[in-house]
């Protein structure tokens, strides 16, 4: 009988004089298996992993249990190991893939120095042949340029990218054990699958076991063979991944179900068509920066959005969905007057329908202070968005001191409001940032959005980060104050489950441009371009017998230059965006 490779027993992790956050978790995972570890933020998932490798906090203590590696004929027991013992397993027998790559990554090397250490320490391999390996491995793991990546540092990378340049760090040195701490939860769908199906071939490859954290079922589906469902420090399901993807037998493990945002299988009726009212109005709006380039090189120009033509109707939601360096995020700040156009492009913003149309770019100061009451914006990492010296209260009035409404009063009274509103209690206003959970600092981002009643709401990426059952709430919540308050969303997205829910235009963006725009009634059961059709198929679901089309996906997510004959195109040379049926536009020749 094969002995397991890990084996987890009776382990209990406490803080301090607390209660343990963390009790009689057992599990094991056998050579070559992949284990999901499935729960909500708080369950303690990664810090049951972090336990594996010794990296627990300071204040943390193991009240009791044991952690056995057996590998090649011998076995140690983790938890009694030194540090120095421990140095000689980490990173090179068991690797961690950590969730939040920039807090993991050092500011001050380059990424092609920081992924070959881990070859330099633990294997002594020559510079040369480091380099030669990383940079492969870079390419695996969906760098277009491998060899930039090697020269950049971590703050020149967009979230998705350092998540990647750190799985290739965690994979570079093909351990017999990886642990994979949400590592898809900053990726687009498509580098998802793609990612996902890297970690199942160097599966094959070398025979190394997985143990996947995740709160993402759909994820689970396509890579676990067993399952182990945490909530509240305890394990409350277990076993093959078949059968309790199949058949739940825990209320909690059927709430995560009930919460997994799904492309719905039946188009709804087409939505009524009519574009009189606009609010927004962006035309040919283009962006190129020019890149430093070091030593005698010359700058280098990077279009970042290619003739992009959106309008958003009030009381409406456009979705803008791409991966990655498509340019969503580049025309939200341009849509808000954060950055500049390039000549040639405009945008066109209608606080009310009977009011003039004002060019976002061309306004006066009295004009501007007035759009940035009208237009405000939720950002994707509430943590980093919220002052964390500024109480809460402080936090949510300061919008409407800098305007200028209200007494003192009337603005506490303001405050306590947009909480209930947001469904959090005014007692709360008191507390800073860090005493919040994620999808309640979610919440306190859109409640300090909601102070000055704008009409206006760009929406960059709101729920990326958050668990399912939380993203679920934030949707709800998102939904009903459009509804309310009569607002506009434009709603910036990778996540085309979460836009099938919430909006009522989608726009797919591409390197730049816009390949497809529909309804998404339309879009998601006639997807024509090939990238939409990636996107679509790279959606993970909870169920074993349906697997993400890798084929489909790697189709679509190449190179444009690759693309079939209709649709392509080289650099922004891209073809026209046709209209070719009622609503539905397809950039495509002829």
């Amino acid at each position: 009988m094969v002995a397991p490779l890990l084996e987890v027993r009776d382990l209990s992790i406490g803080f301090g004089s607390a209660p343990a956050v963390v009790r009689d978790v057992s599990f094991e995972v056998m050579p070559g298996e992949t284990l999901a570890l499935v729960g909500e933020s708080g369950s303690g998932k990664t810090i049951t992993c972090r336990a594996v490798l010794q990296i627990l906090p300071a204040t943390a203590k193991i009240h009791s249990g044991a952690i056995t590696f057996s590998s090649a004929g011998t076995s140690c027991e983790l938890l009694s190991q030194s540090r120095r013992q421990m140095r000689q397993i980490r990173g090179n027998r068991i690797s961690m893939i950590f969730q939040e790559p920039m807090r993991s990554l050092s500011p001050l090397h380059r990424l092609g120095d920081q992924v070959s250490e881990v070859l330099r320490l633990h294997r002594d391999m020559p510079k040369s042949q480091a380099k030669k390996l990383v940079l492969e491995t870079f390419e695996r793991v969906g760098f277009p340029e491998p060899a930039r990546v090697w020269k950049s540092y971590p703050f020149e990378m967009s979230g998705g990218m350092r998540q990647r340049a750190m799985i290739a760090m965690a994979m570079v040195a093909k351990p017999e054990l990886l642990i994979a701490d949400e590592p898809t939860t900053a990726l687009d769908v498509t580098t998802q699958a793609q990612v996902l199906g890297l970690i199942k071939d160097l599966q094959k490859e070398t025979g190394m076991a997985v143990i996947l954290v995740t709160h993402d079922l759909g994820v689970v589906a396509n890579m676990a063979e067993q399952v182990v469902v945490m909530n509240k420090g305890r394990v409350v399901e277990r076993g093959p991944a078949p059968a309790v993807l199949g058949a739940p037998a825990h209320g909690y493990t059927k709430k995560l179900f009930a919460a997994a945002p799904m492309i719905p299988e039946v188009a709804a009726p087409a939505r009524a068509e009519g574009r009189n009212d606009l609010i927004l109005d962006l035309r040919d709006v283009s962006k190129t920066y020019t890149m430093r380039a070091g030593g005698w090189s010359k700058p280098v120009t990077i279009t970042a959005c290619h003739e992009v033509n959106l309008s958003l109707e009030r009381g409406k939601t456009l979705a803008v969905v791409g991966e990655s360096g498509s340019g969503k995020t580049t025309c939200a700040r341009i849509a808000l007057g954060a950055e500049l156009p390039d000549d040639g492009g405009e945008v066109l913003f209608r606080h009310d329908p009977d009011a003039e149309v004002v060019k976002i770019h061309d306004m006066s100061l009295r004009e501007r202070v007035c759009f940035q009451r009208q237009a405000q914006m939720v950002f994707q990492d509430p943590y980093s968005s919220l002052s964390p010296r500024m109480r809460i209260g402080q936090t949510l009035t300061e919008p409407m001191e800098i305007h200028g409404l209200g007494t003192k009063a009337e603005r506490r009274e303001k405050a306590a409001e947009m909480l209930r509103w947001v469904g959090l209690d005014p007692s709360m206003l008191a507390r800073y940032p860090h005493a919040f959970s994620g999808g309640q600092r979610q919440r306190l981002s859109i409640a300090r959005a909601l102070t000055l009643d704008p009409v206006l709401l760009v929406c960059d990426e709101p729920t990326s980060a958050l668990d399912v059952s939380v993203q679920e709430q934030i949707l709800c919540l998102l939904e009903n104050i459009r509804d309310r308050m009569g607002l506009s969303y434009l709603f910036i997205s990778h996540d085309l489950a979460v836009v099938a829910r919430i909006a009522d235009e989608v726009a797919v963006m591409r390197q730049g441009v816009v390949v497809e725009q529909a309804p998404p009634d339309t879009l998601f059961y006639n997807p024509r371009h090939p990238y939409t059709r990636a996107l679509i198929a790279a959606q993970p679901e909870p169920d074993v017998n349906r697997p993400i089309d890798l084929k489909l996906v790697a189709i679509g997510a190449g190179k444009p230059s690759t693309w079939p004959e209709a649709f392509r195109f080289e650099g922004v040379a891209a073809p026209a965006l046709t209209e070719v049926e009622p609503g539905h536009k397809v950039r495509c020749h002829g």
